[in-house]
């Protein structure tokens, strides 16, 4: 993995010692939030909307998947180019002032085309990476996706073209006057944790003979 050249769009002029533009961070930042949100101008009244969606990458490609009805989706495939935000939030910088006090985060802005997946092939097998990229493992453990349902889905993929990451992380940044005051200042880490998981009471579950599958239990093992 190499770097990805900063653009006027992607350059980072706000705190650029932050700035992040090698593949590997950018990617790997991608891969470990699970929700991202895109940006498009609406084509037929030019309203900007922002949704959230779950995502999968493989190599520079991000996939998102939606309703055939989908506004904003039909308006990327109309615009042929998308906005992409990805966030970590990973904690707080608690410094010896409000001011000073921030996030502790890693970020990922990307830019690039989009095109409709329609290959029937490629359509399904991007169905089960976006399945494994939220739920590892789950794609295995349930029916295949029936004509109705892949037909109701649409899947979109948009190439990475241009991005860059920020990542805001170490001591907190203090005036020198203020490193002396009786004021606590530190870290306070944050993560996503999933909790045990509450079965559902209807159908065959009514019983509750079903295990819980290992999919749910890896989930919950993070």
């Amino acid at each position: 993995m190499g770097l990805i050249e900063p653009t006027d769009l992607t350059r980072v002029r706000r705190a650029p010692n932050k700035a992040r533009y090698d593949e590997a961070t950018v990617h790997a930042i991608i891969d470990s939030v699970p929700i991202c949100h895109v940006g498009v101008a609406l084509v037929d009244s030019g309203e900007v909307v922002v949704l959230p969606f779950l995502h999968a990458r493989r190599d520079d490609v991000v996939y998102l998947h939606g309703s055939q009805s989908n506004h904003l989706l039909r308006s990327l495939l109309d615009t042929s180019r998308a906005c992409a935000t990805f966030t970590s939030f990973d904690g707080l910088r608690v410094a010896r002032t409000g001011f000073h006090s921030s996030v502790i985060y890693r970020s990922v802005v990307a830019f690039g085309p989009v095109r409709a997946v329609d290959d029937a092939a490629e359509h399904e097998r991007v169905l089960d990476v976006l399945v494994e990229a939220v739920l590892p493992g789950r794609s295995a453990e349930v029916r295949r996706p029936n004509d109705r349902e892949l037909a109701l889905t649409a899947v979109l993929a948009m190439t990475i073209a241009e991005a860059s990451a920020k990542v805001s992380e170490g001591p907190t940044d203090d005036d020198q006057a203020d490193i002396d005051s009786e004021v606590w200042a530190g870290d306070v880490p944050a993560s996503l944790v999933y909790g045990s998981p509450v079965a559902a009471t209807n159908g065959a579950m009514a019983s509750r003979s079903i295990p819980v599958p290992p999919s749910v239990r890896a989930l919950t093992r993070r």
